[in-house]
């Protein structure tokens, strides 16, 4: 990759992460010998900035929804390209489904074997919902007086990077952009070390927004070739002041579906209503009874096991969040009470309504008996939770309810038997992880920030989020630590997702420190 002058290195560097100080990064980066300072760094990601963006119109352009493998072999195509023309040698590890991508760049007197895990695949468009005529066709933005995101030429780059433009496309944040940064990162670092005196290895999951359902057989079956001493996982937002952020865990996820009977078909509900019962209020007294009006789970023994002693509560509280503007933002007044503070919350299991469905609204509405009532639940699961235990508490609180708990639509026969029916069936994703903030991946993860920033990121212990890494934990035997690189304001899963153009360059420089860092 070529190099360009930076033009604007001033404006670069304010807001978010760029309010840290320059000058003491670069301070820490020649305390460490043998590594590139940091303002070095920083140089190399803005002075590149143009051609990286470049690379990443181009992946942000191929549809990658996983639902269609069509798209995925030639997402996978382009992949593989990318990483082989930086040094990499790479191969398709395949599964039920689509296949993951294996990539390397093996040292020759290695010590040290860092696994990588990125994301290729991304969430399902819906077209009209979005300010742009095509969802993968990225478009630079920037926000109006009235904050608005108005389109800009991509030509204005080339008089000057503002990092508060936005660029607007599917898997923008999630996760084309950290991919991006990766392959600019291991790009620059090799001009100046072409070889970083440690093994690296990349898994990269194309079925991750389908809960990666393959994964861990995929893992399982290539254990030696992804044998590692730590993996690293670029993936996800920082903390929501922009600070540097190392995460330590994830949750993990299950989901539950329930369903509720009424009439085989709608009827009318002037001539039935008072004598048919309507499954929408069956469902409503279900899912009422399971929490309180405070939030917490009123299951019987959802919690159990969670105990935080003062090291953790020191590691929650040293996180600097501001609980009222969180809450302001989305216009809501107060929290769940399952803890008192955000992140003591994400210590716990928690219990959710993802959807609700039993007949039509709005001007499709209609004066009906719904025939059924669907809830889709999830849970977010901690290291403490076993989701087979706890999808069984879901089921026994139910049916101390009085219902009869089907896995199946009922029969003709079980309409007639049972006058409280519902049918429930239950999928677990994948678990959660937590490694100890000593941990190889958490230590160099932490030297790469603070190299960089001058000062300690902030560690959060679990994200609430999900990411599918608890199988590659499980199979391979190595701790994990996650380095965010994108805006936390991003609509990931949303229309009109979007990454910040300050965090997509500093996420280069983010990714270049750590990745230089010798790991222990």
């Amino acid at each position: 990759m070529r190099s360009s002058p930076c033009k604007n290195m001033a404006a670069l560097l304010k807001g978010g992460f760029f309010a840290l100080i320059l000058l003491a990064g670069i301070a820490a980066g020649e305390e460490h010998s043998g590594q590139i300072a940091a303002g070095e760094l920083r140089s190399m990601a803005n002075s590149n900035a143009l051609e990286a963006v470049a690379l990443y119109r181009e992946f942000l352009a191929l549809p990658n929804d996983a639902n269609y493998p069509d798209q995925i072999a030639a997402l996978n195509t382009w992949v593989q390209a990318a990483f082989e023309a930086r040094g990499f040698t790479t191969q398709l590890l395949s599964t039920d489904g689509s296949p993951s991508i294996y990539a390397e760049r093996l040292s020759a007197n290695a010590e040290k074997t860092v696994l990588v895990y990125l994301q290729a695949d991304g969430q399902p468009v819906d077209r009209s919902a979005w300010h742009q005529a095509d969802p993968y066709g990225a478009v630079l933005k920037e926000q109006a007086g009235d904050g608005i995101w108005e389109t800009i030429d991509w030509g204005r780059m080339q008089t000057g990077l503002n990092p508060d433009w936005r660029i607007f496309a599917r898997s923008t944040a999630d996760s084309k952009g950290p991919m991006t940064q990766f392959l600019i990162a291991v790009q620059l670092l090799t001009e100046v070390k072409p070889d970083l005196g440690y093994n690296l290895k990349v898994l990269i999951d194309t079925e991750e927004e389908l809960g990666s359902p393959n994964l861990a057989d995929a893992v399982l079956a290539n254990k030696d070739l992804l044998a590692a001493d730590m993996l690293l996982i670029f993936d996800g937002p920082p903390h929501a002041s922009n600070q540097p952020t190392v995460a330590l865990g994830a949750r993990g996820i299950a989901t539950i579906t329930l369903t509720t009977y009424g009439p085989r078909v709608a009827q009318h509900s002037g001539h039935y209503g008072n004598f048919m019962p309507n499954p929408a209020f069956a469902l409503a007294r279900i899912l009422g009874s399971m929490k309180t009006p405070d939030g917490v789970v009123t299951i019987e023994g959802f919690y159990d096991g969670i105990e935080l002693d003062d090291e953790t509560r020191a590691i929650l509280a040293a996180v600097p969040d501001d609980e009222e503007a969180i809450l302001g933002s989305v216009g809501l007044i107060r929290s769940d009470a399952v803890a008192d503070t955000l992140q003591e919350s994400i210590q716990y299991p928690s219990l959710n309504i993802r959807g609700l469905s039993a007949a039509w609204t709005g001007t499709a509405s209609r004066t009906i008996i719904p025939p059924e009532a669907v809830a889709e639940l999830d849970i977010r699961l901690v290291m403490e939770s076993d989701p087979v235990r706890l999808i069984a508490l879901v089921r026994k609180h139910i049916d101390d309810l009085g219902y009869e708990v089907l896995d199946h639509a009922p029969s003709d026969a079980e309409r007639l038997q049972y006058d409280r029916i519902v049918s429930m069936t239950s999928h677990v994703s994948y678990g959660a992880f937590r490694s100890d903030p000593n941990s190889p991946p958490a230590v160099l993860a932490r030297a790469g920030m603070k190299h960089l920033y001058g000062q300690e990121p902030i560690l959060i212990r679990t994200m609430g989020g999900s990411i599918p890494i608890a199988p590659i934990i499980a199979a391979l035997g190595v701790p994990a630590a996650s380095v965010p690189t994108v805006n936390i304001d991003n609509n990931q899963h949303s229309p009109n997702e979007n990454l910040r153009v300050g965090n997509f360059i500093e996420g280069i420089a983010i990714l270049m420190s750590v990745l230089q860092q010798s790991p222990r």
